[in-house]
């Protein structure tokens, strides 16, 4: 965005790849929508990638004005992407556990195979040097591998015990990763030896006397900001952001305040000084901004670039409308339990009992087949 225009691109509009045409990776494509998966800037903010649901990895350059850089097709759709500090890479990861790097010096050029997981992936980072990348998947794990040569593990972060949502390797303490989970927790980790140093219960500290025991706090979405060492989490189908403060001495988050939303928050970011802002399911305030005051963060509403962006935002509400009310994104990735066991036991007998009566009554059935054909088969006298 310039001092006096919104640049909006519309990916309805963009290249699309003929139905059925073969895919990089031999495969005929399918026909999807326009919805944006997943989005980054580059550290320097130069470069901003998107991918959507039509199978698209479009590139744009931001200065000296936004520009479409190059619009690609990756093979899977994709959950989550980072480009590097380099800014000469994008590694995409997709739903089918793959990682994928895309050149920025070569816009055109066909992406590369860097890694796999066998279960699907939900985030991917890269440590502040680009020495190190970063995977999460659907089965608990978080991977450590040299970004140079990804065929080598250098440690696996283990302790979650549901899928990992988000990672996010602090940029001023480069040796620590920080992890969330749908099993409700934070986690620090020092994740070149994979040793969880921090583990952090958010339905402890977040939750209420009202709250039921089944409230699960799967964030989905991280922020950090390196003056002060605040981490602010928004979680799935709660509409409150929780703020943090790394201490990173003691290897640890400390708690410091939540800040309530009247509607469903879609996405948080910290500026570099600090302030926050919130983007909510509300076409009547889409953007919050809160503002530290004596450690405690506030809501600003006189200030003339928030009034400006939510102009912005109002004025292109059709473009956020078929977000509003949509189901939780993580619901479908826990472990499936049962709640009954005895329940579950009984139809395993039942079951059981049908078989064996089956098979009793085929034997009977073949046996009176055997007697009969005997029994027509014996001489007349």
């Amino acid at each position: 965005m310039t001092d006096e225009s919104l640049f909006v691109y519309d990916c309805s509009s963009a290249e699309k790849q003929p139905l059925g045409e073969k895919g990089q990776d031999g495969k005929g494509t399918d026909k999807g929508s326009d919805d944006i998966l997943a989005f980054a800037f580059s550290p320097s903010g130069d470069y901003f990638a998107l991918t959507d649901n039509n199978k698209r990895l479009i590139l744009f350059r931001t200065k000296p004005s936004w520009e479409c850089v190059s619009v690609r097709f990756v093979n899977r759709r994709c959950t989550s992407l980072v480009i590097t500090a380099a800014e000469d890479k994008i590694f995409v990861a997709d739903k089918s556990g793959d990682v994928y790097s895309y050149s920025i010096t070569e816009p055109q050029a066909d992406g590369k195979l860097e890694l796999g997981h066998v279960s699907l992936l939900l985030d991917v980072a890269l440590s502040p040097d680009d020495r190190y990348i970063l995977t999460a998947d659907r089965d608990e794990k978080i991977r450590v591998s040299l970004t140079k040569a990804p065929y080598s593990i250098v440690s696996y972060c283990m302790g979650h015990r549901e899928f990992v949502s988000k990672i996010l390797v602090i940029p001023n303490c480069p040796d620590l990763l920080l992890s969330a989970s749908g099993d409700s927790t934070l986690r620090l980790w020092e994740y070149k030896s994979g040793e969880e140093v921090h583990c952090c219960q958010l339905s402890t500290i977040c939750g209420s006397q009202e709250t039921t025991p089944e409230q699960k706090y799967t964030v989905s979405r991280i922020t950090y900001c390196s003056q002060g060492g605040y981490v602010a989490i928004l979680c799935d189908s709660i509409p409150t952001v929780y703020i943090f403060q790394l201490d990173a001495t003691a290897q640890q988050l400390v708690y410091k305040q939540q800040i309530p939303l009247k509607h469903k928050g879609w996405d948080i970011a910290f500026e570099e000084t600090g302030d926050l802002w919130i983007l909510q399911e509300d076409k009547e305030a889409p953007l919050l901004l809160y503002r530290a005051c004596d450690g405690q963060w506030k809501g600003v509403t006189d200030d003339k670039g928030l009034q400006k962006l939510s102009k912005y935002i109002q004025d292109n509400w059709t473009v956020f409308e078929g977000f509003v009310g949509a189901e939780s994104y993580y619901s479908h990735l826990y472990k499936a339990s049962f709640d009954n066991m005895d329940e579950y036991l009984q139809r395993k007998e039942e079951r059981l009992q049908q078989q064996k009566k089956k098979r009793q009554d085929l034997q009977h059935a073949s046996s009176g087949q055997a007697k009969k054909k005997m029994k027509t088969e014996e001489p007349s006298l």
